[in-house]
């Protein structure tokens, strides 16, 4: 199967299970709100919060060890890929238990982290712990499918993953609804992740029945991959930022303010990382496949590619971005109610952050490719930015100021200085290339939002008389004009973007042909 094919295949089973997903977990989060209440769902998030710093520990070890399996892969080196494995499973194990000894001190300090919940510390700490060991069954279990996301068969870990998923959701909303009990609530999560590690390790063994599922190598083989360790101290500092940026919201939301506004929060964080979720299973398959377009080192078609990707994830990015400003507000009061509704300033500091996550993603792509991490210096920096300016602005402002230190450290780092250092250092030419190429992207974005706003004017929608109908029609009418406006300008000024759609035309022409 090609490089093509196979991302093509990638972005379908993802994108497909994806939608799926997002349809039941939207559906279930109002059923969660209105019988397990908005506390609960805001400990369960803070909790979550919590187990993703642990995480932290992780960071790096599966990005460096994908990058390193690309080349064994493409050789059919299954001896090499075997002891690359078990390095993995080696490292997996030593943080596996770095977490969970970390999880274990942390928990000590619950009764003062949880001092004004209204919920028993034996609850939270089933909560806490039932989610714990889930974490910790990707390190002592399921690491192999690292092989798979290398291999451009992601779609295979995502039919099993969300498809368990699906399921636990639905009876968790069966719990909720006529049992409203929280510890069942909460053990279906461990009981699904287990079915889930025994099914993927099953699968991954018929996929490569060569791979030494429980290899007998010890920790002596960190010592034979030097460069390994290198790559994955440098994307330790790259992915503690991405941590900051992403992670800790919700942490300085309940100390800085309360329970209560997490779970509000969550409601605009769901649909946003959702969204962001939708968009990577689209593009599933194409970071291993960049990896292999920069290995063929032919330069005039890197830059072709680089270009229609920056030019479809601008589409993408633009596309979402006007459409959420315009429908938020709206599906907030249907799905969980007007009272739900957080501020305009604090939308739009969301679909900034979401807007410049999207567009610079392949640049991201493309610096990972070259094995670009050495920068930590720009990360830890990113990080800083970004807890200072949001402790501070957070106090003063809210949930906004909490944001604004994410969107100052993003604009920063990765829209400014990432660039630079992908065209410096990978590219080996002038930034001032990129951003002449963007700087017409940028208008054609500028004017689509600024005449959809425009447009929009005509097409009022009464939140005090709202109705799904309504809704519906106000939806498509706003769809259609980001569509027409925004797809049209593109297609007809930036050559990156029409060359995508005139190559999609023709995949699905030979589609139905055949």
């Amino acid at each position: 199967m090609s490089r093509v094919s196979k991302s093509l295949k990638n972005a379908k089973v993802g994108v497909f299970f994806f939608i799926l997903s997002i349809f039941v977990q939207f559906f279930s989060r109002k059923i969660f709100l209105d019988n397990l209440g908005d506390t609960f769902i805001g400990l369960e998030t803070t909790l979550r919060s919590v187990l993703s710093f642990l995480n932290l520990a992780e960071l790096g070890i599966g990005t460096a060890i994908g990058f390193t399996l690309y080349k064994p892969i493409f050789d059919k080196n299954h001896k090499e890929i075997n002891k690359i494995i078990a390095l993995l499973g080696v490292l997996y194990r030593k943080i596996g238990y770095v977490i969970f000894g970390v999880g274990v001190i942390i928990s000590l300090f619950f009764p003062l982290m949880f001092a004004e919940t209204p919920f028993s510390l034996t609850l939270i700490y089933f909560v806490f712990y039932t989610l714990l060991i889930s974490v910790l069954l990707s390190y002592f279990v399921n690491y192999h499918i690292s092989l798979l996301g290398a291999d451009q068969k992601g779609y295979i870990v995502q039919q099993y993953f969300q498809t368990f998923t699906i399921i636990r959701v639905i009876l968790q909303v069966v719990v909720a609804l006529y049992l409203k009990n929280f510890y069942l609530y909460i053990t279906l999560e461990l009981v699904f992740s287990i079915l889930y590690s025994i099914v993927v390790r099953y699968k991954i063994k018929q996929e490569y029945p060569w791979l030494i599922i429980n290899s007998a190598e010890k920790t002596e083989i960190i010592r034979e991959y030097p460069d390994i360790i290198k790559k994955i101290k440098q994307v330790f500092f790259h992915k503690m930022s991405a941590f900051v940026k992403n992670g800790t919201d919700n942490l300085l939301i309940a100390a800085l303010i309360n329970l209560q506004s997490v779970a509000f929060f969550g409601n605009y964080q769901l649909i946003f990382v959702k969204l962001g979720g939708l968009v990577k299973m689209a593009f599933a398959g194409t970071g291993s496949a960049v990896g292999n377009l920069i290995a063929e080192n032919d330069e005039k078609n890197i830059k072709k590619v680089l270009w229609e990707l920056i030019a479809v994830q601008f589409f993408i990015a633009g596309f979402f971005s006007i459409i959420i400003y315009h429908l938020m507000d709206s599906v907030i009061a249907l799905w969980v109610g007007k009272k739900y509704i957080l501020s305009n300033t604090i939308l739009l500091l969301m679909i900034a952050n979401f807007f410049m996550v999207q567009i610079s993603s392949p640049i991201e792509r493309f610096k990972n490719a070259y094995g670009l991490y050495s920068d930590t210096w720009a990360a830890a920096a990113e990080a800083i930015i970004n807890l200072a300016i949001s402790f501070v602005f957070g106090k003063i402002y809210g949930i906004a100021g909490i944001m604004l230190g994410t969107l100052i450290s993003m604009f920063l780092i990765v829209v400014l200085w990432k660039p630079y250092f992908l065209y410096k250092y990978g590219f080996k030419k002038s930034v001032f290339q990129y951003w002449k190429g963007l700087l017409p992207i940028i208008l054609v974005f500028s004017v689509s939002a600024f005449s959809v706003n425009y447009l929009s004017r005509f097409l009022y929608l009464d939140l005090e008389n709202l109705t799904l109908i309504r809704w519906i029609i106000y939806a498509i009418q706003i769809t259609l004009a980001v569509t027409l406006i925004y797809g049209t300008l593109l297609f007809l000024f930036i050559p990156g973007f029409k060359v995508f759609c005139l190559r999609m035309k023709t995949l699905v022409l030979n589609k139905f042909i055949k």
